[in-house]
C-alpha cells in the first residue's frame, strides 16, 4: 500500500501511520527486551519553544487546521514509542515536538528568520500516545541554521506524575553533527547515537516523502 493511501483523512493520520508504516517490530509486545534499555540522553529544551502556540497543535504539521496550502519542505513521516527503562510502553504520554521551518525560522518571535517564517507550517505539534506508546507526527526534514550546525527536532514527553522530559532527534550522519556544540555536550559516542534517526525514503511515495523513527527511553519504571 501506497504511504499516501493512509492519509485520505488528517483525522485518520495517527491510526494509518501506526498501522502502516510502524511494522511488527512496533507493536512488539511488552517483556522482548533486556532488563535494562539505554536511557535517550536528556538535552536542553532550548530558548524557541513557542512563545505563542499556533491555531493548530495536532500532530500534523504540514497542514494549519482547514487550509488546503501545505507547508514547503521534505515531507517527513516521524514516528516511534515512548518507552520505560525495561521496554514498557507508556501510554497516555503527552509527546510535543517544535523544530525550524524550511527557511530555518521557529515559531517564536525571537527567532533570527522570523520574518521569513512560512505560514503554512505549523511549527509545534503534540500527540498521546497509544496502548503500545507508540507516537506519530507528519512534519517536515529538519534543516540547520545559524547557532546550530547539526538539523534536529526538539522534543517533550509529559507523563502524569513524572518530570518533563526534553531531548531532540538528530540526522544520523549529517555533515555538521560533529560541529555542534550542543550536541557535542554529550561526552559518550554511544549516548550521541541514540539520538541519530535515519530519514529514509519512502518506497512507493509519490512526492518523495521520508520516514523517521525515534523511539525514547524513559528512565523510570511505569506503572503496571
Amino acid at each position: 500500500m501506497n504511504i499516501n493511501d493512509l492519509f485520505r483523512t488528517r483525522r485518520n493520520f495517527l491510526g494509518g501511520i501506526t498501522a502502516g508504516t510502524l511494522g511488527a517490530a512496533a507493536l512488539m509486545k511488552p517483556g522482548v527486551f533486556a532488563d535494562h534499555l539505554a536511557q535517550t540522553p536528556r538535552q536542553t529544551e532550548g530558548p524557541f519553544y513557542p512563545d505563542r502556540m499556533p491555531l493548530d497543535t495536532d500532530n500534523d504539521l504540514l497542514v494549519i487546521n482547514d487550509s488546503i496550502t501545505p507547508a514547503v519542505g521534505e515531507v517527513t513521516y516521524l514516528s516511534g514509542r515512548i518507552l520505560d527503562r525495561h521496554g514498557e510502553p507508556i501510554r497516555n504520554a503527552v509527546v510535543e515536538i517544535w523544530q525550524v521551518d524550511n527557511n530555518a525560522a521557529y515559531l517564536h518571535t525571537r527567532s533570527d528568520n522570523h520574518s521569513r517564517r512560512d505560514a503554512n507550517f505549523q511549527g509545534f505539534g503534540r500527540c498521546l500516545t497509544g496502548s503500545t506508546g507508540e507516537y506519530a507526527f507528519r512534519t517536515v526534514k529538519p534543516v540547520p541554521y545559524p547557532g546550530r550546525s547539526a538539523p534536529h527536532i526538539h522534543f517533550a514527553v509529559k507523563v502524569k506524575g513524572q518530570e518533563r522530559f526534553t531531548t531532540q532527534c538528530y540526522i544520523k550522519g549529517y555533515p555538521g553533527n560533529e560541529r555542534d556544540g550542543v550536541l557535542r555536550d554529550i561526552r559518550d559516542a554511544r549516548a550521541r547515537e541514540l539520538l541519530m534517526v535515519d530519514f529514509a525514503p519512502v518506497r512507493q511515495a509519490r512526492i518523495g516523502e521520508l520516514a523517521a523513527r525515534f523511539d525514547i527511553v524513559l528512565g523510570f519504571t511505569a506503572a503496571g
